[in-house]
């Protein structure tokens, strides 16, 4: 790619004419599926027509259109629609990807506001250890995950001494089951969500003890399916999300070894979609957005694994995905005019996809693996991100600041309640 226009690299990919070659090609044996994937990839077209076009007047660089999506974002934390009324048991969450959106696009947050965040979360701690998803509803491992992450992107000491890191630790306990699973509330379900979840939320607070874990490696593995993904659960199907959880969490646990590597990377190159850019989450399903980064994050984290094996033939330039195919999908189809960014063209904007959307972006733009780093920004140079912790999917500046601060901390001996 080439730079022109005060643009880094240009969308050259898209504007090929061997593109069409890359759609979806039913054979003549048209089915449900097969169509509903050609019409995705006729509407992909039509912005991918619209750059063409652009490039020949020499104005195609495509632009994050990033003071829209920071209105979009802010007007969020103050005020959400009536539409987001379901979403009452996931205010954590919401705090999460907004916060985590707006660190992405370098905005910094008046004091105030982050106090009255840090207040509004403390809310939602539950007395006997974790977050809820709102106040005075129980505790639950994904919104636990969600506030402590949104806590440690806060960045202060205030937020994070929100924090009570003995109930925390007791909360977990409580989770963890004889198999090595966690359940994600009282009585709840156990799947690979959990263990990540506990994972990522004890290392980041210092709150991980190796009794705590024992035998979660084990049971994660479990999870893993011929094809080379994660399930949810032992025997369910390999799903985007569910692996990134599962391969994280043996990350966290440094058993990656446990894991059958080559299925593993087989499967997540094939999610890239050849015509659209994007990722799919499972096998014969359609582009969604959000798979940039439960996709595209797994890569760093894989990346690493091979580097410390000493694989030749890895690369020290790029992950091993095609990295411009996925900003131009994002770049093109993916950004609503009034700010947020959306799974695919005729969608609805929403703040869950601007957050996974935003986080596959820096992904796909920043390279970290092996020895040296390096950028590779598609279209403006002003579209470029700053870098996230693959692991956390947390800034990396807010990442180290976090841990460096929870490190300090004792860690609670097993076996109690600190």
């Amino acid at each position: 790619m080439a730079e022109s226009n005060g643009c880094k690299l240009l969308p050259t990919r898209c504007c090929s004419p061997s593109i069409d070659s890359q759609r979806y090609d039913d054979d003549n044996y048209p089915t449900a599926s097969s169509e509903e994937q050609k019409k995705v990839e006729e509407s992909v077209n039509a912005f991918f027509k619209t750059t063409q076009a652009a490039v020949r007047l020499e104005e195609g660089c495509p632009r994050l259109q990033r003071e829209q999506h920071i209105a979009y974002l802010m007007k969020g934390l103050s005020y959400l629609p009536k539409a987001y009324q379901d979403l009452d048991a996931s205010r954590p969450w919401l705090c999460y990807w907004i916060l985590h959106s707006l660190e992405l696009l370098e905005v910094t947050l008046y004091s105030e506001m982050k106090t009255s965040i840090a207040d509004f979360l403390g809310k939602c701690q539950h007395p006997e250890g974790g977050f809820s998803g709102g106040p005075g509803q129980e505790a639950h491992l994904a919104p636990t995950y969600a506030a402590v992450n949104a806590l440690s992107i806060l960045g202060t000491e205030e937020a994070y001494k929100v924090i009570n890191r003995k109930t925390l630790y007791s909360f977990l306990r409580r989770m963890k089951q004889p198999d090595g699973s966690f359940i994600m509330h009282e009585g709840g379900e156990a799947d690979v969500r959990g263990a990540y979840c506990a994972l990522s939320v004890a290392k980041l607070t210092n709150t991980f003890t190796p009794s705590l874990f024992e035998g979660t490696a084990e049971w994660v593995i479990k999870c893993q399916t011929y094809e080379g993904g994660f399930g949810g659960v032992p025997g369910m199907e390999a799903h985007g999300g569910y692996t990134f959880c599962g391969f994280a969490a043996l990350v966290f646990l440094e058993r990656e070894m446990l894991c059958d590597l080559k299925k593993l990377l087989r499967w997540l190159v094939n999610r890239q979609m050849r015509f659209e850019g994007g990722f799919q989450g499972r096998t014969n399903k359609l582009v969604d957005g959000c798979y940039s980064f439960w996709q595209g994050g797994a890569f760093p984290l894989l990346h690493k694994v091979l580097f410390s094996l000493g694989n030749e033939s890895l690369s020290m330039e790029s992950w091993l995905f095609d990295q411009d195919a996925l900003q131009e999908y994002i770049l093109l189809c993916c950004q609503d005019p009034s700010g947020g960014l959306l799974d695919k063209p005729g969608k609805h904007r929403d703040y869950y996809h601007t957050c996974y959307l935003l986080s596959g972006l820096s992904v796909a733009q920043h390279f970290g693996g092996g020895i040296l780093g390096s950028s590779r920004v598609l279209g403006d140079p002003a579209n470029e991100l700053i870098t996230v912790h693959p692991l956390y999917n947390v800034g990396m500046e807010n990442a180290v600041a976090a841990l460096k601060y929870f490190n300090a901390q004792p860690v609670p001996e097993d076996g109690e309640n600190s």
